[in-house]
């Protein structure tokens, strides 16, 4: 058989049944990690969890998280598919006996010895064994193989990079959320099935206490329509959006709702009645907007701002939207978060206005005029958020390639981001309006239950620390 001119390692080679004597041996070792038990429970469809949840590991017979006890067999089955006898083989029976559990970080030493041979049907018995690090035996078994006839030297397949999306920060964020009372919270505008879906879900959650302002009959039809029911919930009736709005904005200044949340009217509309300084929530702040970002295989959440609200913002309109973000930070546990300030390159180019920028807005940080973050810019996004990058590029600082918060140059670029991280990515994402008087919620058809939830339980734990993000009325708001 001809095969391409390849190293061992490149290559893939059988034992023919004549080259197999009795007493022939082979092995391989494994560490167990979580992401083993993970693909093992996802393409096994074996939740117990015994294997997945620690809480309830940490109560079992074991008090830990084990492995299940067929990730060890399939060790087994990979020394008996690749190194004896190796391709061609045809599994035809196996029994197995589990004699310790195995646990992460335990590494596994999986071995098959040849204890017999029949010429008829060329089969052959393999005594099965799998040892821990410690020499400790885990699994003994036999299998019965039927093994090839004829040699097989092919390339060593090269297997999928797999990233696993365990949502571990959405669980920790709503975890921390549902730790106190629900918040009161005004929706503006739930007049489709979408809008008030997401509004009872974090009700049902335990995050927010809904009132529902708008059109009454158009928001127990959306009700209707979605197949639910909110007898139960207060609803302020609004002839129209801009009313349900400006009305839903009321009820923060008058302190009888904690956090606004957007309805299925227009993002424009409601902010609208956000910003207007006679009757809206403005503060000394820049109101601006960031995405909470749980990237699969990144291990820190990101913060992007600004991607929704500011189109173009000058220099002192991204110093306020770097407060607004860092005090968000704050809030959910990033006591200094590192800010990476983004162009396209990472040297001060005049041509390049957002690299001015970058280096005017380090200089405020130096001077104490921004507070509570390292900040460091202009950065690129693949060195502002990968070591190996900035390495590379010989950028020698606190904040590269462990950015903790993205500022975008404008707009266009933040959402394009986000966007890319969510759809392609697989990110889960929270989005939340920093600045005014009180968190606000904004919330699309096209986002999913985590995303709804998640950016409601961002604007909980904002309401609750009351910070510069979203500092709450003063007590003669109302008369403002």
């Amino acid at each position: 058989m001809n095969t391409p001119d390849m190293t061992g390692d490149d290559l893939i080679e059988n034992r023919t049944f004549d080259e197999i004597a009795v007493g022939d041996s082979a092995c391989l070792s494994r560490t167990l990690g979580l992401e083993d038990i993970q693909l093992f429970a996802l393409a096994s469809g074996d939740t117990n969890p015994a294997h997945l949840d620690p809480d309830y590991a940490a109560t079992d017979m074991f008090h830990r998280v084990i492995a299940h006890g067929l990730w060890g067999g399939g060790l087994i089955s990979a020394v008996l598919g690749t190194e004896l006898p190796g391709p061609g083989a045809i599994y035809l029976n196996q029994t197995l006996a589990f004699r310790r559990p195995v646990g992460l970080g335990d590494t596994i030493t999986a071995s098959v010895t040849v204890t017999a041979k029949q010429v008829e049907h060329h089969i052959v018995t393999f005594d099965c064994r799998c040892a821990n690090q410690n020499g400790e035996e885990v699994i003994s078994g036999e299998a019965v193989v039927k093994a090839p006839l004829e040699k097989v030297r092919r390339p060593r397949v090269a297997l999928p990079d797999i990233r696993l999306s365990d949502h571990d920060g959405y669980r920790r964020l709503m975890q921390a959320a549902r730790g106190g009372q629900a918040v009161t919270t005004a929706v503006a505008h739930p007049c489709s099935a979408a809008a008030i879906t997401a509004a009872v879900e974090a009700a049902e959650a335990g995050l927010i206490e809904p009132i529902l302002v708008g059109p009454r009959a158009r928001i127990l039809a959306a009700a209707q329509d979605a197949g639910l029911d909110v007898g139960s919930y207060r609803i302020v009736d609004a002839p129209h959006s801009h009313a349900a709005a400006q009305q839903a904005v009321d009820l923060i200044r008058s302190g009888e709702a904690k956090q606004l949340m957007k309805g299925s009217l227009h993002t424009d509309e409601l902010m609208g009645a956000v910003v207007n300084r006679a009757t809206g929530l403005r503060t000394e702040r820049r109101i601006s907007h960031a995405y909470l970002m749980d990237v699969p295989g990144h291990a820190k959440p990101i913060l992007i701002t600004d991607a929704a609200i500011n189109i173009a913002p000058t220099l002192e309109e991204k110093a306020d939207i770097i407060r607004n973000a860092i005090d968000l930070a704050h809030v959910i546990g990033i006591e200094c978060p590192r800010v990476a300030i983004l162009s396209a390159v990472e040297t001060v180019n005049p041509a390049i206005p957002s690299t001015l920028d970058a280096a005017a807005l380090c200089k405020m940080a130096d001077r104490g005029q921004i507070t509570g973050g390292l900040l460091d810019g202009p950065l690129a996004f693949d060195n502002a958020i990968s070591a190996a990058a900035a390495k590379e590029k010989g950028i020698v600082s606190p904040v590269a390639g462990q950015a903790e918060i993205l500022v975008v140059p404008n707009l266009e670029s933040g959402n394009m981001l986000a966007k890319q991280l969510t759809f392609l990515g697989g990110a889960d994402a929270a989005g939340i309006v920093l600045g005014a008087r009180a968190p606000i919620i904004l919330t699309s058809r096209a986002d999913s239950l985590r995303t709804r939830l998640a950016s409601c339980a961002v604007a909980v734990l904002l309401a609750r620390a009351a910070t510069k993000a979203a500092p709450g009325l003063p007590t003669d708001a109302a008369g403002a």
